[in-house]
């Protein structure tokens, strides 16, 4: 790299932050040495190995010194200063490590390089001694398809190999031993493999030693624990047995497989193939890649413990009570054959007894020494904390384990001290006798095991256990009775005690805290080891190897942040700044002189200060830990080399205690690391205070950790596992301070261990996460000052029952040090106060730290700004926890006050007072003279309290206002609630003036939320002058009748409910809609239940001033179906009736039509519901009576009956239609004439009394002028439409842009051009005219638009009037009516859009002549564009809308005409069917075609053929398709057009056959029509006819296209000789034809 651009970025950085100091380990000299021949450049990590170490610094360069064997150039083997890796550049290095003599380093981009020995396969290179410079290895997962390369965070390296950890949180491992925790016996394996016991775990760290590795792992959550299994998996024994005594219980777990070592399913699948016994050859063949796989040099335990490896209660652990030094016998299936046999087969030959009796006594020895576990949590296995025996410990854990207390006698009677003594040391000559005897050989191993096995079943012992049963935190419910590894016998009477399910359990540890979890690490985590464990370094309490991983339940629950590992020596960092060590300990390098060293053992530093870094080397430990001056101090533990006059505690062997080096003026340490003969620390200078302030934050953050750590356990913890702590609501409160407190407690302890991975790398301010994430902690502190400050409300501590007084009593000397009160004449009840009110201080901290780092910035550095805010931040949020706490303590000496009656009734944990009356400052106008009125302002009610009565009005639904003085109200505050409105007056104006905005403040509030807290990053509170008259609330009504109980939840207006809300009723009722001065009006939807058919009838639709009004739809159990629309409605009962008229009142009344499933007919006056007065009834068979009516279907009066063959019947008629009717009239028979002549008058009335056309769904074009922004038709300014068009399709479009799926790209692109509006400049032309036509098009099919939202709603009223029961024949007239309606009320809407659209009959002049003319059938004058006389478009409401309309509402109404024709379509169709067995020749000459129009030959498929007598539809079979084509239009129009196509199609084939010129003439044409029209075969073609007539525009009438259409409809055949001489009925043509067949 050059060094010209080295020179300038580095001059200032590099010489304070990232110093290299290397010391001597085992020297005399306390003074460091710098590095030879390193420069000036900022190290973020060093690495040290035996004789050589590695750099990385700032810019991710690393550097190598000290002896490297395996380089190229002879003068780099042995450096005297750090050379560049050459290899790596242009490579960003992240992190690097060194084994014994070997080393790695992960790049940013996840790939490792490996350099150095490779004998072992320890850089992932084979068949190759040495690497001699960083060479990529290649990691790729084979689970998937195709290999995926895998990234590395992290790199561990030991003496013959390397653990690396990939970003999925999965270790990987390669090298040789059995440390690598791999399932095989090929070693050396130089291609990196997944360690997959633990797979499927969130791996957090690995750590290194010589020939052991650990690993730091995240425990599973709750849910995801596996059950602990009831049968071993291997041998189906009972894991928990329970043998029943005649006065005890005996409970054992302590199972042990005689199969071996329990494999997981994953080893026993890769290991199925195994054979249960290796071959000699295999294991002494292999035994010699380990020359020390165990000890061999002192006596070994032979207790034969299985594990599985598992992370359940069912691994093969050892707890504190355990049997420490337990052997292990590894079983031939899943033992690698490398391990040495001679050990292997000595273990197998002792007994479990003899490791019980040896473990006893070593633990009796060592008992006495500092206890593992500092703090008592209840539920767990705790060690004694008194200089007791072994035998002691076992029986005080054993009643621990029942959740019993026992007393010095342990349950006199139960168990005697001799008989657990008898059972747990067996004969001395035991042990000689199994030590002496000779090793036996492979094939002597399962023999062995079977005897073994055989001896503890006649005996009732069983080897130690197999599981360590214990409760977690979490679970806090009934306990498990069991214990690991003794037999446990308690009486029946304790066993049902402790079966007891305690409610009263709080979960102190949190689980997964979601934000805090994912971005500070995690202290909920498990230390895991393996391989070589001859010098305990695995920490399991024994000397046994681990092939793979296994759980060290000891630090369970210890929050392990960070482990190191020695040489043969481990180290494991907590949270609570404590270090656990176990291992070698021969120079007392575990910081302490316990014993045994095989279980982790708490290190000793002088003084209370913590740890928060360290480091492990050969055979010496360096600590970093915590000072006054939050300095880091460095302490040295392990091998000193022995000289005279030296001033160490001991220099025998080693430092047993950690000794303080002078190293303060250096500067401050941020990280250690050590080798063989080496450590090295990398100092920061302290320029302007910056690293001095982050030290002492991360310093102060730790230390207030382990206070709230000391508080949780030493008081919490206690205190809520005594059996009484009060009533339910103090307990649930007090669960809440204890809960919200231990999350508080967690997120502390994180962020300090955060803060020490902050301090090791680069510094930077904008990384803390308390700017960075200043939320997570504002939030979990105001939760935790929001349960204290309830919890005092409520009384606090004062709540407790007698046993918890008692407790807090005689611990208050304990008290006072963690509250840090030093005045000793404090009551119990202010320490307690002061001690839970603790961390709020913290925040001022905070402030303070933030403000010193701010100092060191340039004011204008976006540094600084954050800083500074963030600081105010926080000091805002500590004076505001502040005021929090001022007033509870305020309330809370109000309800000491207040009457003792309303106070159960009022006092709330959240409520908080504000401000009362009592001194007579506010009383109610117009009181009585001996009244008692008391105003209380909480923060969430105003309370008016009269005697011993008292009522709560919510200030979310209250309105203050001060009284005019007009009003005669000079001190009057006018108080509104939704039922009430009353007038207080204050004694003064400023009384008035302090109510009034206490009043309104506590409002705005309570509208804000139960928190108002400033917002973050800002200093102050933004306060509004008054609350918003609308508001969103929730609210009972209690005094008006209608409302009584209900509930409203929505907006609200001056007490009123106004705008969107939801209203519920006790018995189930609800309306959910639009509300206006406290009714429902607008649109709405309202249930109410029916308990008798467990069902609801239920309105959708609009309302007004509380009635349903306008559109909707209705269902009940009487009415299917409800539409509605102003004062015409449809209405469908469930008797198979249809209603459409008049509405008033929720009843039928007015005009109106029901038609009935039957096919009865009725129209006439409807009075409440029923029909009444004039009407006319038609049934099924054309039976018609006019008259008058009573009720439903009820004759009563004077009427004219007329039968279906034209009789009739005058008189007086009684009684209801279908059940008999009393006739008293006249009957008449009229002529043959005068009876046609009168049906079609009758029929003719038929319309009279229903609701006229124009006056249907008013209400549907009503709302669409009001959407457009016009009070009435018409009336309004048209840029006032266009703007609320374009506000709508706008405000829709981005209500559904959250939600793409709703609209199609399509969908969006027209909603996009819909949103120009269209301007028209100059004459209208035809081209605007179509313009208009396709922006009606877009328009109507988007629902979004007005228009289109008045399309959706006509044609869903359409279908909903004329389907179903509506599809009558005897409604067409109607439903054409109404569809020439609809088209007149839209054209009025779209000329008022487009003012410059003609009106209609009016005539578009063409821009230019049309191109072509070509002559006409039946005339010689020219045919034009359109068919008006001038040339030009006629502008039409049915050509411009009636496209867009009738294919919507095409079915429905196409249904009418059908069931109209029915009777016409079945003769029409028999004709047809009959006609069109003729041949082709033979139909011409029926139907009187002259001969020249006969085709002579056909072309088929190219091929031209000639027409024989034989040939059958083959003539005019283009016409004939297109005629066809009629039946897939919609539009009259249309429909006319395939008419016209249909005339040029025969033209065109007659042309062909003729080959001249020729003009049609009706006789000639007609024939040749009507063979057409035969041979299409077209269904309801009478129907499509009538629909052709009713809807086309008149102008066409008299054009090409009516003649043509006239053709169609109304010809005159030619009579046959057979037919009579009567004139014929106009229809069809082919109904014609009846006649013609005879």
């Amino acid at each position: 790299m050059d060094s010209k651009k080295r020179s300038s970025t580095e001059a200032e950085g590099s010489k304070e932050r990232g110093l290299v100091c290397i010391w001597q380990a085992g020297s005399h000299s306390l003074t460091p040495e710098r590095l030879p021949g390193w420069g000036g450049k900022t190290v973020l990590q060093a690495a040290l190995g035996v004789k050589h170490g590695v750099l990385l610094t700032e810019d991710g360069e690393v550097y190598s010194f000290g002896e490297l064997p395996w380089r190229s150039e002879p003068a780099e083997i042995c450096t005297g200063k750090p050379i560049l890796e050459n290899a790596l550049a242009g490579q960003h290095v992240i992190t690097v490590a060194t084994g014994s003599f070997h080393t790695g380093a992960v790049t940013e981009s996840g790939v490792v390089y490996m350099w150095g020995d490779n004998s072992a396969g320890q850089c992932a290179v084979a068949d190759q001694r040495y690497v001699p410079e960083p060479s990529p290895i290649s990691i790729s997962d084979s689970e998937t398809s195709p290999l995926l390369a895998v990234r590395i965070l992290q790199l561990a390296c030991g003496e013959e190999h390397t653990l690396a950890l990939s970003l999925s949180r999965e270790i990987w491992a390669w090298g040789t031993g059995c440390q690598l925790g791999l399932i095989t016996s090929t070693f050396p394996v130089t291609k990196p493999q997944k360690v997959e016991h633990l797979a499927g775990r969130v791996v957090l760290q690995v750590a290194c030693g010589a020939f052991h590795s650990l690993a730091l792992v995240q425990c599973l959550p709750s849910q995801d624990r596996k059950p602990v299994p009831e049968r071993c998996n291997q041998c189906s024994q009972l894991l928990i047995t329970m043998t029943d005594k005649e006065d005890h219980v005996i409970i054992s777990d302590s199972h042990c497989c005689p199969l071996g070592i329990t494999l997981s399913e994953s080893q026993a699948e890769n290991q199925a193939s195994t054979g249960i016994s290796p071959s000699a050859d295999t294991l002494s063949s292999q035994g010699e890649v380990f020359d020390n796989t165990l000890v061999d040099d002192q006596p070994v335990a032979a207790d034969r413990k299985v594990e599985n490896g598992q992370t359940t209660s069912s691994d093969a652990i050892f707890s504190q009570q355990d049997i420490k030094g337990a052997t292990e016998i590894p079983s031939a299936r899943n033992t690698p054959s490398h391990l040495d046999t001679q050990t292997v087969t000595e273990g197998a030959q002792k007994p479990s007894s003899q490791s019980v009796r040896e473990n006893t006594e070593k633990e009796e020895k060592s008992v006495s020494s500092q206890p593992l576990v500092e703090e008592v949590i209840p539920g767990l296995h705790s060690p004694p904390t008194t200089a007791t025996s072994a035998l002691n410990s076992l029986v005080v854990s054993c009643a621990s384990a029942v959740g019993v207390r026992v007393a010095a006698t342990y349950e006199a009677g139960a168990l005697s001290l001799k008989k657990v003594m008898n059972f747990y040391s067996p004969a001395p000559g035991d042990l000689g006798a199994q030590v002496g005897s000779a090793p036996i050989g492979p094939e002597g191993l399962k023999d062995s095991r079977e005897e073994q096995v055989k001896q503890e079943s006649m005996q009732g012992k069983k080897s130690s256990s197999l599981m360590d049963i214990r409760e977690e935190e979490s679970e806090g419910g009934s306990r498990r009775l069991s214990l690991p590894g003794l037999l446990s016998q308690v009486s029946p009477r304790l066993l049902r005690k402790a079966a007891r399910v305690r409610t009263r359990t709080v979960v102190l540890t949190p689980t997964y805290s979601g934000e805090a979890d994912a971005l500070l690490p995690s202290l909920r985590t498990e230390v895991w080891t393996w391989g070589r464990g001859k010098e305990g370094q695995l920490g399991h309490g024994d000397v046994l190897h681990r092939l793979q991983p296994l759980c060290v339940k000891c630090l369970d629950g210890k929050e392990v942040i960070h482990l190191e590992a020695g040489a043969y020596h481990s180290l494991a960092l907590t949270a609570k700044s404590q270090v656990y060590s176990w291992g070698n300990n021969t120079f007392g390098q575990l910081g302490h002189s316990d014993c045994p060293t095989t279980v982790p053992r708490l290190a000793k530093v002088n003084g209370e200060n913590g740890f928060w870094s360290v480091a492990a080397g050969q055979d010496y430990s360096v600590f970093l830990v915590d000072t006054e001056d939050f300095q880091p101090g460095l302490y040295y533990s392990g091998r000193q080399d022995s000289t005279e006059g030296d001033n160490f505690p001991d220099t025998h062997s080693g430092i047993k205690t950690p000794v303080l080096l002078s190293c303060s003026k250096l500067g401050y340490i941020s990280r250690v690391t050590a080798g063989k003969d080496n450590y090295l620390a990398l100092m920061d200078k302290n320029i302007m205070g910056y690293i001095a302030s982050l030290h002492e934050l991360a310093t102060t953050e730790r230390r207030f950790y382990s206070k709230l750590s000391d508080i949780k356990s030493q008081l919490l913890r206690p205190l809520l596992s005594l059996e009484n702590l009060g009533t339910a609501n103090t307990v649930q409160l007090l669960q809440e301070v204890a809960s919200r407190f231990s999350k508080l407690c967690y997120l502390i302890g994180q962020h300090g261990a955060s803060l020490s991975s902050f301090l090791q790398g680069l510094k930077e301010a904008r990384s803390l996460v308390i700017l960075k994430h200043a939320s997570l902690f504002l939030d979990s502190y105001t939760e935790y000052c929001t349960s204290i400050t309830n919890f005092l409300v409520m009384g606090g501590f004062q709540l407790l029952a007698k046993p918890a007084i008692d407790f807090l009593n005689k611990n208050q000397e304990l008290l006072q040090g963690l509250s840090e009160v030093n005045d000793e004449n404090t009551q119990l009840m202010e320490i307690l106060n002061t001690l839970f009110f603790l961390p709020i201080r913290r925040l001022h901290g905070y402030a303070k730290v933030l403000l010193k780092l701010a100092t060191c910035f340039e004011v204008t550095s976006p540094e600084y700004q954050k800083l500074q805010d963030s600081s105010a931040c926080y000091e805002s949020l500590a004076l505001h926890l502040g005021r929090k706490r001022k007033e509870a303590e305020y309330t809370l000496g109000f309800w000491k006050t207040f009457p003792g009656k309303m106070t159960d009734s009022l006092r709330k944990p959240e409520r908080r007072l504000l401000c009362e009356s009592s001194n007579r400052a506010l009383s109610l106008q117009h009181a009585g003279r001996f009244s008692v009125n008391w105003f209380i302002l909480f923060n969430d009610a105003l309370v008016h309290a009269q005697f011993s009565t008292h009522h709560v009005f919510p200030l979310a639904t209250l309105w203050a206002e001060p009284l005019s003085e007009e009003a005669g109200g000079v001190n009057g505050l006018k108080i509104t609630t939704p039922e009430e409105q009353f007038i207080l007056i204050s004694s003064t104006p400023q009384e008035k003036t302090k109510w009034l905005r206490a009043i309104s403040q506590a409002v705005d509030q309570a509208l804000r939320g139960t928190s108002d807290l400033p917002p973050f990053g800002s200093s102050s509170s933004i306060q509004r002058q008054e609350p918003p008259i609308s508001r969103s609330a929730k609210y009972t009504f209690y005094k008006d009748p209608r409302l009584k109980d209900a509930t409203y939840d929505g907006r609200w207006l001056s007490g009123k409910p106004h705008g969107r809300g939801i209203l519920k009723w006790p018995d189930g009722k609800m309306y959910s809609g639009m509300f206006r001065n406290g009714l429902e009006d607008g649109y709405g939807e309202y249930k109410i239940p029916n308990k008798a058919l467990n069902k609801e009838d239920h309105y959708v639709g609009h309302w007004k001033e509380g009635k349903m009004c306008g559109q909707g739809v209705y269902r009940d159990q009487a009415l299917i179906l409800f539409f509605m629309l102003s004062l015409f409605s449809v209405l469908c009962f469930c008797r198979g009736e249809k209603y459409m008229g008049m509405w008033q009142d929720d009843v039928c009344q007015g005009n109106g039509v029901v038609v009935t499933q039957f096919g009865l007919y009725y129209e006439g006056n409807f009075h409440l519901n029923k029909m009444m007065g004039n009407g006319v009834l038609l049934s099924e068979d054309d039976t018609i009576y006019e008259g008058e009516f009573s009720d439903d279907w009820t004759l009563t009066g004077k009427g004219t009956l007329t039968m279906p063959n034209g009789d009739y019947i005058e008189g007086y008629f009684s009684g209801e239609w279908g059940s008999g009717i009393k006739v008293t009239g006249s009957y008449f028979k009229p002529t043959l004439y005068e009876s046609d002549k009168d049906k079609s008058k009758v029929f003719r009335k038929l319309g009279n009394l229903a609701v006229p056309a124009d006056e249907k769904w008013k209400a549907v074009f009503d709302e669409c002028w009001r959407q457009l922004g016009c009070e009435n038709a018409g009336q309004g300014e048209v840029w006032k439409a266009w703007d609320s068009i374009a506000v709508a399709l706008t405000t829709n479009r981005r209500q559904h842009k959250d939600s793409p799926e709703i609209l199609s790209r399509s969908q969006t692109q027209t909603l996009e051009s819909l949103e120009y509006i269209p301007k028209h400049v100059g004459a209208f032309s035809v081209e605007k005219y179509d313009d208009i036509k396709k922006y009606l098009i877009k328009a109507c099919d988007t629902p979004m638009h007005p228009l289109g939202r008045l399309m959706e709603t006509l044609v869903a009223v359409y279908r909903m009037t004329y389907v179903g029961v509506g599809a009558n024949r005897r409604l067409l007239q109607e439903a054409v009516k109404e569809i020439k309606s609809y088209l007149k009320r839209m054209f009025q809407l779209v000329r008022f859009l487009f003012p410059e659209l003609p009106e209609e009959g009016s005539t578009i002049p063409l821009s230019a002549p049309l191109p072509t003319e070509r002559k006409s059938f039946c005339s010689v004058k020219s045919d034009s564009r359109s068919e008006s006389p001038e040339p030009g478009y006629v502008v039409t409401s049915s050509g411009l809308l009636l496209p867009v309309l009738l294919p919507r509402l095409y079915p429905p109404l196409f249904m009418l005409y059908a069931l109209d024709n029915d009777r016409e379509e079945d003769v029409y169709w028999e004709c047809v069917l009959r006609l069109n067995k003729q041949p082709d020749t033979a139909l011409l000459g029926f139907l009187g075609v002259q001969r020249k129009f006969w085709p002579v030959t056909l072309s088929i498929l190219g091929e031209s053929k000639k027409v024989l007598p034989t040939t059958k539809d083959a003539c005019f079979a283009s016409a004939i398709e297109c005629l066809q084509q009629i039946s897939t239009t919609f539009t009259p129009s249309d429909k006319l057009k395939v008419i016209q196509q249909t005339f040029e199609e025969i033209s065109q084939s007659v042309l062909a056959s003729l080959q001249e010129d020729f003009l049609w003439s009706m006789d000639d044409l007609f024939p040749v029509f009507l063979y057409v029209v035969l041979r299409a075969r077209i269904r309801n073609l009478g129907s499509e006819v009538y629909l052709i007539e009713d809807l086309m525009d008149p102008y066409l009438q008299h054009g090409e296209q009516g003649i043509m259409f006239t053709t169609l409809k109304n010809p005159q055949v030619k009579k046959s000789k057979n037919t009579s001489d009567e004139e014929n009925r106009p229809f069809l043509p082919v109904c014609k034809l009846e006649n013609c067949n005879n």
